[in-house]
């Protein structure tokens, strides 16, 4: 079995690198590596697809100036449904829209948008940043990737825009934040949280674990 971390210029893949491959070593969950050729996708078991910084400028990172690999991805993810895990900017990708500085087309995967952050407390402030207690939303406890995760698990956030989804059914957890912040999406072989699992200590490891064992 082949793991596939996406390597298109969006952040340092060192932390989630060795985090997913502990995990593999102690899951027997096959080889881990980080790739940006289109090829190594394409044989990839499974895909995870991390991402830091503006939606517009990863966006067009992936599918404007790594337009074969964008193409393996939606391939292997979309019609061969290979299991996958968005991080970040890699789970808000999913969503139709992002309304961070432009509108810029998502993958439209889970139907919603992207949007700033508003906590209706003056006193927090954007971006969101450090530890939050997930709370589960009703379709957690059947998925996978969940499984042995609780209500009130930490987990590490940073950032300034959250995925406002269309469809209830397809967030699986939320965080209170002078209101509801989407953590985690998820539908059918895709997931995405919008934490870093490799930073959540052992919330996060339990979580690439299962992805590490999924067979949608």
């Amino acid at each position: 079995m082949l793991t596939v971390l996406v390597d298109y210029d969006s952040g340092n893949l060192h932390s989630a690198e060795k985090s997913f491959q502990r995990m593999a070593a102690e899951v027997d969950g096959g080889e881990v590596i980080v790739s940006s050729q289109p090829e190594d996708v394409a044989r990839a078991d499974r895909i995870v697809l991390p991402g830091d910084g503006a939606f517009p400028a990863c966006r067009n990172a992936l599918t404007k100036d790594r337009a074969a690999l964008f193409e393996v991805i939606v391939d292997s993810v979309v019609n061969k449904a290979r299991p996958f895990m968005g991080i970040c900017v890699g789970m808000q990708m999913m969503a139709s829209w992002g309304r961070e500085y432009e509108d810029t087309k998502g993958f439209d995967w889970i139907g919603g948008e992207i949007a700033k952050i508003t906590p209706t407390d003056p006193t927090l402030k954007v971006p969101h940043m450090g530890w939050n207690d997930l709370v589960l939303d009703d379709a957690a406890p059947n998925h996978p990737v969940l499984q042995g995760i609780e209500t009130g698990n930490h987990a590490y956030f940073v950032h300034s825009y959250s995925f406002r989804v269309a469809d209830p059914a397809h967030r699986l957890a939320h965080v209170d934040y002078g209101g509801d912040i989407t953590a985690i999406v998820g539908r059918d072989n895709m997931i995405g949280m919008q934490f870093h699992p490799e930073k959540s200590q052992s919330t996060g490891l339990r979580m690439i674990a299962n992805f590490l064992s999924w067979a949608p």
